[in-house]
């Protein structure tokens, strides 16, 4: 939950960051591409995590009295306010496909934020030959495209940005292939968990 708080916070900042500078193709890029992704992606795991969230918490997470009963209710409503999930899918190949100079500086801006970490460098290969399909395969492949992009950059923009501890464990967690049918689900043996720890809750 750390770590996908913490993947979370950095793309929004990134985000916010291309609304303030001056308008190039990869400012607008991650308006016009990557907002919409993240919408879906961010919106589709804060059911996960508030669900988590509750078990952490036990029957006191629960009951009304507690705001994570609230929240988790709620929680799928981000779904659906300003443009269901699909639609945000279909956003994103819509904006692929109307500004395609913009994804490529897009991709570039991740691939020099991935330095020479092979494993973001193969979800980048792997997103670039999703994106090069035929144009009426593209709509059929949108969440998968929309998913893998959202993981692509937070997982680049954690490379650049973050402590190592934090850029490795989303890695390694994230690419990994069994990652993703239930949260939490990962090999946590060689993730540096205090450090994780230390981070989220610190002092």
């Amino acid at each position: 939950m750390a770590l996908e708080s913490e993947a979370a916070a950095v793309l929004m900042l990134r985000l916010a960051q291309a609304f303030e500078d001056a308008d190039t193709p990869a400012q607008s890029a991650w308006k016009r591409i990557v907002t919409p992704a993240a919408k879906f992606w961010i919106c589709k795991r804060a059911v996960e995590m508030s669900g988590e969230a509750i078990e952490v918490f036990g029957g006191n997470g629960y009951v009304e009295e507690s705001p994570l009963a609230r929240l988790y209710r709620e929680a799928p409503l981000n779904s659906i306010w300003e443009g269901s999930g699909n639609v945000m899918c279909l956003d994103v190949i819509r904006a692929i496909g109307k500004e395609p100079e913009t994804l490529h500086a897009l991709l570039a801006e991740l691939s020099e934020a991935a330095g020479d970490d092979a494993r973001i460098c193969t979800e980048l290969q792997a997103l670039r030959a999703m994106l090069g399909l035929p144009p009426e395969q593209l709509e059929a492949c949108g969440r998968s495209i929309a998913q893998r992009l959202v993981l692509t950059a937070q997982a680049a923009l954690l490379h650049r940005h973050a402590p190592t501890a934090v850029a490795e464990g989303f890695i390694a967690t994230r690419f990994h292939p069994d990652w993703g049918r239930v949260v939490g689900a990962v090999d946590a043996r060689h993730l540096d968990i205090d450090a994780l720890l230390a981070r989220a809750y610190p002092g």
